[in-house]
């Protein structure tokens, strides 16, 4: 299994912004313990951030047939990423949303997300953990999905 794990605007200063919302984690150590549980999981993580939405689409277009899942956290994209909505769509494999904090208890317009009607499901709140759990239910899908397909 290959799994895409993106980071959407300002998650590169993770530990640094905010950390009483977004925790102390950096996003390196995020990703090396994301990294670590995909090992064991025989899944080969590939791990791209970029504070312009562009960026994140060109990546999902180089993948696009070569990847088997995306986990996601598009930072502030998740409110108005449309290109990025489009092109998650367009690869046609499921898709995780994930949150550091629990955007539905915060702002207003935090609680939109232009992306999740195009994933299979949101993991919001857990802080760096939630990435991981993203990663196990991913894979669960997918292992579903290949059982039925086999029959």
């Amino acid at each position: 299994m290959r799994v895409l794990l993106l980071h959407g605007p300002n998650l590169n200063i993770l530990g640094k912004r905010k950390p009483e919302v977004y925790g102390h984690t950096t996003m390196k150590q995020t990703n090396d313990m994301v990294r670590a549980r995909a090992e064991v999981l025989d899944c080969e993580l590939v791990v791209f951030q970029s504070n312009h939405e562009g960026d994140l689409v060109d990546h999902l277009h180089r993948y696009l047939g070569e990847c088997d899942g995306v986990v996601i956290n598009p930072g502030a994209l998740t409110h108005y990423g449309i290109s990025l909505r489009e092109a998650l769509e367009a690869i046609t494999v499921p898709v995780v949303e994930v949150h550091l904090s629990n955007i539905h208890a915060r702002e207003e317009w935090r609680r939109l997300s232009v992306i999740s009607p195009v994933t299979i499901g949101q993991v919001i709140g857990f802080g760096p953990h939630g990435y991981i759990a993203a990663l196990e239910l991913l894979l669960a899908y997918l292992a579903d999905a290949q059982r039925v397909e086999r029959g």
